[in-house]
């Protein structure tokens, strides 16, 4: 008998929560397929089957809370001749043929119904069995035919939802815009996209112009870069930039590590596996702690203009949105250029008002000129 068991938990987690079974018992397993997941406050973890066999019993139920290295349920590693859930053995008797008796040939008696009677009507009938099949469905009341469904959430979602009202309550949280012409960036992406991608086998997006804008910025401004401690302010003399990803189970936050360091195509090719790891599940916990500085890019859903919240204990984050053609007056001129809006919420019980300003206007320069900002000049 193969136990199934909790893989070991990341540094600092005590418990996670059986999230879903792939496998039901009485269901062959292959090695290295996945038979349950078990969700953690940021990640959720697969459980292979370390060899081939049959589920034979689930021990933890899905929602159940569970420890590390619990047992979750149990397999037979023996299938042999048995068959599988799927193509079960066949027994000799249902290989015989047996005889039906053929149908009866004359039709019953039937009662007339009374001239008052009537067929109910076809909505009549359809409102009848929406209502049988809303009462048997245990998460749903539908009053006059009005569904609410009632889902738990998932760990990663409270966790979520606990951080982001935690820094609201426990920060003095203020926000500042302005707004940047991408005409440079994109002229420039638009020349050497091609030469990028054949050098350095990944695309060049605009992720890495914030990342390095960012990073020159927060040199200049080491109390963006800081946190508060209870009494005591903490600076860093590094840059570790978090990076906002969205997934199906929600949003995840993995760090680029000494990004001060990283060149173009480092910080793409990062941002591209971390992207790419989000929606598959596999990121761990140590690549999401810590952090100094987060950015978060909702213009890729179209979004505009928004006020990110902070990602605790961080003084401060910055907001991406889309890009759109407006009119503008340059040198007394209306033109048409490609602008984005940029927001940076901050911390004001750290960050001055001026401070913060000028911080977002140093990101702003630096964009509008990327010539400058790659030469650091």
């Amino acid at each position: 008998m193969i136990e199934i068991k909790v893989p070991i938990l990341p540094e600092s987690i005590n418990d996670a929560t059986v999230a879903v079974w792939h496998k039901k018992p009485g269901e062959s397993v292959a090695l290295d397929e996945v038979i349950v997941e078990v969700e953690t406050d940021k990640v959720v973890l697969e459980v292979p089957a370390t060899e081939p066999g049959l589920l034979t019993k689930i021990l933890a139920q899905e929602g159940e809370t569970v420890n590390e290295e619990q047992v979750l349920g149990l397999m037979n590693d023996e299938i042999g001749d048995k068959g599988t859930a799927n193509n079960p053995p066949e027994d000799d008797a249902d290989k015989a043929e047996v005889e039906e008796p053929e149908e009866a040939t004359v039709e019953p008696d039937v009662e007339p119904k009374p001239e008052t009677e009537t067929e109910p009507s076809t909505e009549e009938t359809e409102q009848l069995d929406n209502q049988e099949s809303l009462s048997e469905h245990p998460h749903i009341v539908s009053p006059s035919n009005r569904m609410e469904e009632r889902v738990a959430m998932s760990r990663i979602r409270k966790t979520i939802a606990n951080r982001l009202h935690s820094a609201t309550q426990s920060t003095a949280m203020l926000s500042t815009f302005n707004e940047v012409d991408m005409s440079s960036i994109l002229a420039m992406r638009s020349s050497y996209k091609e030469a990028f991608e054949k050098k350095y086998a990944v695309k060049l997006g605009f992720m890495s112009f914030f990342v390095k804008a960012a990073v020159e910025a927060l040199k200049k401004f080491p109390t963006v870069n800081a946190y508060i401690d209870g009494d005591e302010i903490v600076y860093h003399a590094y840059c570790d930039i978090s990076v906002a990803v969205s997934t199906d189970r929600g949003l995840v936050v993995p760090v680029l590590r000494d990004a001060h360091k990283m060149a173009m195509h480092d910080i793409e090719k990062g941002i591209l596996d971390f992207a790419s790891r989000a929606q598959e599940g596999t990121l761990n916990i140590e690549e999401m702690n810590g952090g100094t500085f987060t950015i978060s890019n909702g213009g890729v859903f179209g979004s505009l203009l928004s006020t990110p919240i902070l990602n605790s204990p961080q003084s401060a984050i910055l907001g991406m949105h889309k890009t759109q053609e407006r009119a503008i007056v340059v040198d007394g001129e209306i033109v048409i250029r490609p602008m984005m809006y940029l927001a940076l919420s901050y911390d004001h019980r750290i960050i001055d008002g001026k401070e913060a300003v000028q911080f977002l206007i140093a990101i702003k320069d630096a964009l509008e000129d990327p010539a400058r900002l790659l030469l650091k000049v």
